[in-house]
């Protein structure tokens, strides 16, 4: 909450300090026309085209950065999908009683995943639900690893 406080502190004193610079420019600028209105616009032009150029690089890096953690974000997504899926099938290799316990611990790992994303504009749930289903992930862990080495004393 404090980030997002801070955030929006720091954007509002930007923005009123912008308008405050414009306002200084605009009166710097009407004073020296009215001083000199031949000699005021005089050397503007490649200025210009330097700063917007310079404008139109950095929304184009802006527009590249968003565009590729978009793409990561629904890369790990997909990832992610695919080992639960895959899993998932892999739980027909083990004993019926195991196999169960698993597809319904799966199941509700993945409801707490889904809800995690439900819930992503609300950064203390999903903290909450992302700590539940890693601990969720690591019960499921275990258990399969005891399960396939047979070797469950040790881990109880």
């Amino acid at each position: 909450m404090r980030f997002e406080l801070l955030t929006s502190l720091s954007a509002a004193a930007l923005f009123v300090g912008m308008l405050l610079l414009v306002e200084l420019g605009r009166q710097i600028g009407a004073r020296r026309i009215a001083a000199d209105p031949e000699g005021a616009r005089a050397g503007v032009g490649p200025f210009e085209g330097a700063l917007f150029a310079l404008l139109g690089l950095l929304l184009a890096f802006t527009f590249y950065g968003a565009s590729a953690r978009f793409d990561t974000r629904r890369q790990l997504i997909v990832d992610e999908t695919n080992a639960i899926s895959a899993a998932y099938l892999r739980l027909d290799v083990l004993a019926a009683e195991d196999a169960a316990w698993l597809r319904d611990a799966l199941r509700r790992y993945l409801d707490e995943r889904i809800n995690m994303y439900r819930r992503f504009r609300d950064a203390d749930a999903a903290r909450r639900m992302l700590g539940a289903a890693n601990a969720m992930q690591g019960e499921i862990r275990r258990r399969a690893h005891c399960r396939q080495r047979l070797r469950c004393f040790y881990l109880r």
